[in-house]
């Protein structure tokens, strides 16, 4: 295959750092036996190390070229399956029971892709991702931060995130103009999702945060009454940031239950 020229419009930064590549493989402690899917793989900096530690490797792949370029990778035949797709079409819920993700991924599909896994969340294992390390600081902020915001509450609910490092834009080709950082999210159990109605805690969450200068009293008129602020215990004055994960689930369970 001749040399292939990222395309600005997938995103392309192909990771080339090997020091970075065994950083990554250290860090997830993979098994042989492993279900793994990768996303975006390129041109394989991370996908040859993992199909040596490997029985089998799934990769999901947009770029026509790319997926030539693995076609024609026979050495892999028996161990490399390639699904020819938009990932954002993907449906994950559709793959066996406890499967692992990996992927440096595009950076402009991010945020999109993080609240796409969420509806396959129940199916995987956990996740290693390259991200911007804006994002990975949006995801494993604390109340009260700049960083906080819808991303960080809704993420949270669903996952345990670690920020494992960060990566240098020298460690891309090409580098791309932010820092980026690898980060796990392992989906908690079922138990731990105590939101009664999801669906009205994200709508919550994302009215809270519409206008996060403004304080709850404004964001929130039409959903809590004077008398539910104080049912509730909380002051109507605050932010969307200074609430904890644990605040807004509150919330929502108190506004479903009292309707």
């Amino acid at each position: 295959m001749a040399r292939h020229i990222p395309r600005k419009r997938f995103g392309q930064h192909f990771l080339v750092d090997q020091s970075v590549i065994k950083q990554i493989i250290l860090a997830s402690h993979l098994k042989q036996t492993d279900h793994v899917i990768e996303i975006g793989p390129g041109l394989g900096a991370l996908t040859h190390p993992l199909l040596a530690e490997l029985n089998h490797l799934t990769i999901i792949e947009l770029d026509r070229n790319l997926i030539d370029y693995w076609q024609q990778q026979t050495q892999y035949k028996d161990k490399l399956s390639i699904i020819d797709s938009d990932v954002l079409a993907v449906n994950f819920k559709e793959f066996p029971q406890g499967y692992r993700l990996f992927g440096n991924l595009p950076y402009n599909i991010s945020t999109p892709l993080l609240f796409h896994l969420n509806d396959g969340a129940t199916q995987w294992q956990d996740a290693h991702f390259m991200l911007q390390k804006e994002v990975v600081d949006r995801l494993t902020a604390l109340p009260n931060c700049r960083d906080y915001g819808r991303l960080t509450v809704m993420m949270s609910y669903r996952y345990n995130l670690e920020h494992l490092f960060d990566v240098p834009p020298e460690a891309f080709d090409p580098p791309p103009k932010v820092m980026s950082a690898m980060v796990r999210l392992m989906p908690k159990p079922p138990e731990q999702l105590t939101a009664h109605n999801e669906k009205h805690f994200e709508k919550l969450v994302m009215t809270a945060f519409s206008q996060r200068r403004k304080m709850l009293r404004s964001t929130l008129k039409g959903w809590v009454s004077d008398h539910q602020w104080r049912e509730l215990g909380m002051d109507s004055q605050r932010r969307a940031e200074t609430l904890s994960l644990e605040e807004f689930i509150n919330m929502s369970n108190y506004l479903c239950d009292t309707d």
